[in-house]
């Protein structure tokens, strides 16, 4: 079944590999909200916990858009080392080669709930714990904060479902309006949505929160917030 950008997917069955990696960058720009925004907004933030003997992490780095824009956007710290990972071997494909040339960016095919870690000062994971299995996440989290250097930032971008039913079925029916207007016909809408049954799992904000509060995090804001997709800063 089509998705929309010539990707295929079924039922209960979305995956990161085969073609998908081809026309990612289309798909995702029409499917979320503020997306290349979001990029900006994390190359902004990452001036404060950025320095020039940092290591930087991207869990989940897909195609290596936002790794490359951070890298050259913290271009003059030449000593800042910049780590992509991903589970999906093509996505590691189409990184490698994205990021060919860009200095100091290192993709690995690697999972993050089971490598060994340096200490950081920055991880971002941007639309990627929602495909983490609810089961994982803690574990992960909890890790992710013990690997930050104190002071440094989790930077978490996350689909979120609303805190009650009226409100969900508001946001999603504004969400739908959305795709529609960038052009997704509603069979493409539906079956987009069967294909993540039980792959995506979006918590609500407070779930994220209550998440983030039980690894350790303290200090934690909103940065970006359209409908159904949020974005957290979280400072060790």
């Amino acid at each position: 079944m089509g998705v929309g950008q010539e990707i295929s997917a079924q039922n209960a069955g979305w995956t990161f590999g085969n073609n998908v990696p081809d026309t990612f960058v289309d798909h995702i720009k029409l499917s979320v909200p503020l997306y290349e925004l979001g990029h900006d907004l994390i190359c902004q933030v990452s001036d404060f916990f950025v320095h020039n003997d940092s290591v930087i992490y991207e869990i989940g780095t897909s195609t290596g858009e936002l790794i490359r824009k951070l890298a050259e956007h913290n271009g003059g710290k030449t000593g800042a080392r910049w780590i992509g990972l991903d589970v999906e071997p093509a996505m590691v494909k189409a990184a490698q080669k994205h990021c060919d040339g860009v200095p100091n960016i290192s993709i690995l095919h690697d999972d993050a709930r089971h490598m060994e870690m340096e200490k950081a000062d920055l991880i971002i994971s941007y639309y990627t714990m929602q495909f983490i299995p609810p089961r994982y996440r803690q574990e992960l989290l909890t890790k992710l904060y013990d690997r930050l250097n104190w002071g440094g930032a989790l930077i978490m971008f996350e689909k979120v479902r609303a805190p009650d039913a009226r409100f969900q079925d508001l946001v999603m029916q504004l969400y739908n309006d959305f795709k529609i207007r960038n052009g997704f016909s509603g069979e493409e809408i539906v079956e987009k949505s069967r294909s993540l049954k039980g792959v995506l799992e979006p918590f609500s904000t407070q779930g994220n929160l209550d998440l983030l509060a039980r690894a350790g995090f303290q200090d934690v804001t909103t940065i970006q917030k359209y409908l159904c997709f949020e974005g957290f800063l979280a400072i060790k």
